[in-house]
């Protein structure tokens, strides 16, 4: 089946062409509207709003790159806990109508404690994939269900919810999911679609994969998994190392004087930043010391090599069984331009090669 292809976009034009995190640095309306045509115009199937305590409302941010393009979906980031999940669900279901049924929904539970006390909350990590659990139970049934409901939870009861708007989408608006931690697993196998995971080795990802798929299975669910890398091309392999050492260089200047030897709080920040225990090239292109030198936070795990040699990486991955995949790149503006010209059409080439092999060695066990 055909692969999707994600971008994400910032809010804000970023200072360097050596850019970990895009999410943050205050709202520029018309970069995030033309930053959103590029994407569609480069081919990529949706983009990904991030979420930080301090950036931009993403609800308004989606709606208005929404309004600046025309087919691309939008994955809105959106953390649990900070709104009923009655008035979450009809929020999502109004911005889904709006936009022709173009929205698609990341859960965000948040790993970092900080990060959360910023917007008032001071529960534990255990605790709060507990709260998001019953979180997407409610928005799932305020969705689904034929008429209003009762609830009575550890963090959330309702009485006769209901809602006079439903999802463009049936039965629902597709909910993504992240977080690989023993509390995150099971409350993401049993209510997400898609399942998120950064990039690592391919060993790493199908282990993972398999864990999720037996977490799943208790529920009798099938989950899709869509993958997170930074593609470092050039025409040819040698100059795309090259620039890998480079951006390596203005990441390290960048994050020099905030450098912190404490270890990190996230679960995926914690695998991507002891990568580089393995070498910091693994499986041919995945490179990782910038993962390393990035405490393992915003999704820094790059692939290096031409167009080519990086969308076979890729393809490599869908053979694993993934069903997309989210690139983007030190220099996110213009790397989304870069990546339409042969990346993503060599990813989809290599991708259709694979099914239509698959398609040809059925039929052809089928008449023997």
């Amino acid at each position: 089946m055909p692969i999707n292809v994600l971008g994400m976009i910032g809010v804000a034009r970023p200072q360097t062409e050596s850019t970990v995190h895009i999410v943050g640095g205050g709202l520029d309306g018309d970069y995030v509207s033309d930053f959103a045509r590029v994407h569609e115009e480069s081919g990529f199937d949706a983009i990904l709003i991030g979420h930080s305590s301090s950036s931009a409302d993403g609800f308004l941010v989606a709606q208005h790159a929404a309004f600046h393009t025309d087919q691309i979906k939008i994955l809105l980031a959106h953390r649990p806990g900070f709104s009923a999940p009655t008035q979450a669900a009809r929020r999502i279901a109004t911005l889904d109508n709006l936009i022709g049924g173009r929205l698609w929904v990341h859960i965000i539970t948040g790993g970092v404690d900080a990060d959360q006390r910023r917007d008032g909350d001071f529960l534990g990590h255990d605790e709060r994939y507990r709260r998001t659990d019953e979180y997407l139970e409610v928005m799932r049934r305020v969705w689904t269900n034929d008429g209003p409901f009762d609830f009575d939870g550890e963090f959330y009861q309702v009485q006769k919810a209901s809602s006079e708007v439903t999802s463009a989408q049936s039965p629902h608006v597709p909910l993504w999911f992240g977080g690989i931690s023993d509390a995150a697993i099971p409350v993401g196998a049993k209510h997400c679609e898609t399942y998120a995971l950064f990039g690592e080795p391919l060993g790493h990802v199908k282990e993972l994969m398999s864990t999720l798929n037996k977490e799943a299975d208790k529920h009798d669910r099938q989950l899709k998994f869509n993958l997170s890398f930074r593609p470092i091309i050039a025409d040819t392999e040698e100059a795309a190392w090259e620039k890998a050492r480079a951006i390596l260089e203005g990441v390290k200047a960048e994050s020099s004087p905030h450098k912190s030897d404490r270890a990190p709080e996230a679960e995926t920040a914690r695998r991507l930043s002891s990568l580089i225990e393995g070498g910091e090239v693994q499986d041919e292109r995945l490179w990782v010391p910038i993962a390393a030198e990035a405490k393992g936070s915003g999704n820094s795990t790059a692939l290096v090599g031409t167009p080519d040699q990086v969308a076979e990486a890729i393809a490599k991955y869908y053979d694993l069984g993934i069903s997309g995949v989210l690139i983007r790149g030190f220099d996110p503006f213009n790397d989304a331009i870069e990546y339409g010209k042969e990346l993503i059409p060599s990813i989809r080439e290599k991708v259709a090669e694979r099914d239509s092999l698959k398609t040809a060695t059925m039929e052809s066990r089928a008449t023997a």
